[in-house]
């Protein structure tokens, strides 16, 4: 990777049922502007942004008087976009991420691979179906978008818990920790990590 590459990315998608903006920066500090009409995700991607250090921007417009669906959905394929384009050649990268985060009585793990082949593996059982008013099933969809745009392997385990709320923080958090880890520069490295030699 050049020295001087910034590793950042905007896109945007608009459709018959959404307008999403998002600019996003793995090399960042946290700083983040987050408005996308569903609250819950707000707070969620602000977690992310800050335990991974990432700064992120996110403006969308959807049809949340339906439901929360598609704007939770369009805002994880413009985020993997975004990852993918800010990724580039992949060299030096440490490609694996894995982290650990607990939240009170909840232990939450998700571990990464920049491979090129995108997989989401989930294993979450909530205790309710929604928190507030934001549907738990939608975090599965907003993962899986994430993770086939950004062609990602992305393995999410909560291991335990029982406050829905805390067990879903927890993702969050520990989805930014775990791609920050995959997406840093490994010291002293130049060649993209992989024996075939591409990602």
């Amino acid at each position: 990777m050049s020295e001087t590459r910034m590793r950042q990315a905007s896109h945007h998608r608009k459709t018959g049922e959404t307008d999403v903006k998002v600019a996003f920066a793995l090399d960042g500090s946290g700083a983040c502007e987050i408005d996308s009409g569903v609250p819950f995700l707000d707070h969620m991607l602000h977690l992310f942004a800050v335990h991974g250090r990432f700064d992120l921007n996110v403006k969308a417009i959807g049809d949340t008087h339906i439901d929360d669906h598609h704007t939770v959905e369009d805002i994880g394929i413009v985020l993997g976009g975004c990852l993918r384009e800010a990724l580039g050649d992949k060299r030096g990268i440490r490609r694996y991420g894995n982290a650990f985060v607990p939240m009170d009585e909840t232990l939450a793990q998700v571990v990464i691979d920049i491979s090129n082949r995108p997989h989401l593996e989930y294993r979450a059982d909530y205790p309710s179906r929604e928190t507030g008013r934001f549907q738990t099933e939608l975090v599965h969809e907003f993962l899986d978008k994430l993770a086939i745009e950004g062609r990602i392997a992305l393995h999410v385990i909560v291991h335990y818990g029982h406050n829905t709320h805390h067990m879903i923080e927890a993702v969050f958090k520990a989805l930014g920790r775990a791609l920050r880890e995959a997406t840093s520069i490994e010291p002293g490295r130049t060649d993209v990590p992989s024996s075939k030699g591409l990602l």
